[in-house]
């Protein structure tokens, strides 16, 4: 059977963060910035939440590529990351092993740049057998037509392009399935852009659920109606 002909689940994926360091950041041209450190953070967020097995690797720290975006690192305080020389992550002994530990095959996968850092790992890991979901705009590139190039070749390699939105909602599956709905609704609320806000207003304006804020709105009587 196809693996692409399956959903994958939060038991049988593994999400992977590849240089989200401020050197590799200074070259992103094909996503506002803002906007990619929202997604990444967003996805590591309910990952986290799912029980997801979340991988980080970072190159050249110290002597180059700076540290990764603190706003990652305290998804997942005080885990390892894997520091690496190469560009390309699936030659390092420690992610490798990194990823065997976890006994997984479907991997989401995210990083700068997407024409190097993302490319390369995601053709050798398809040809070792992994699925590779590549969440595209969790992936910055030094230009578009770079972004759209390295898309197009690991799509020929086989992997499958998915965004933020779509990649974490295909862990909760079904809305009856309750144990993370209501966390999960926190966090796209409070990062989910346009998605967030709908169901805020959902929420507050049909449902007459209490607003999210810490101190709700108040509006004066015979105003705002």
């Amino acid at each position: 059977m196809n693996p692409y002909h399956k959903l994958y689940t939060a038991e049988d994926s593994v999400v992977v963060f590849i240089d989200h360091q401020p050197q590799m950041t200074f070259g992103v041209a094909n996503i506002d910035r803002a906007t990619l450190i929202n997604n990444v953070t967003l996805l590591a967020k309910v990952a986290k939440e799912f029980n997801v097995p979340a991988i980080l690797t970072a190159v050249e720290t110290e002597s180059f590529s700076g540290y990764i975006w603190p706003q990652l690192l305290d998804v997942f305080p005080g885990q390892p990351v894997v520091e690496r020389s190469s560009m390309n992550s699936w030659d390092d002994e420690g992610f490798r092993e990194a990823i065997r530990a976890t006994g997984r095959k479907n991997i989401l996968l995210t990083g700068l740049w997407t024409e190097v850092c993302v490319t390369w790992p995601t053709i050798e890991m398809l040809g070792e057998g992994y699925n590779i979901y590549v969440v595209e705009d969790c992936c910055g590139a030094t230009s578009q037509a770079a972004h759209e190039a390295a898309l197009s070749r690991m799509v020929q390699a086989g992997a499958v392009r998915v965004t933020t939105i779509p990649a974490l909602l295909e862990w909760q599956r079904d809305w009856a399935k309750r144990e993370h709905y209501n966390n999960l609704m926190g966090l796209i609320k409070n990062q989910g852009g346009a998605y967030g806000v709908g169901v805020e207003y959902a929420y507050t304006m049909v449902h007459k659920a209490p607003q999210s804020a810490i101190k709700p709105q108040v509006v004066p009587p015979g105003k705002g109606h």
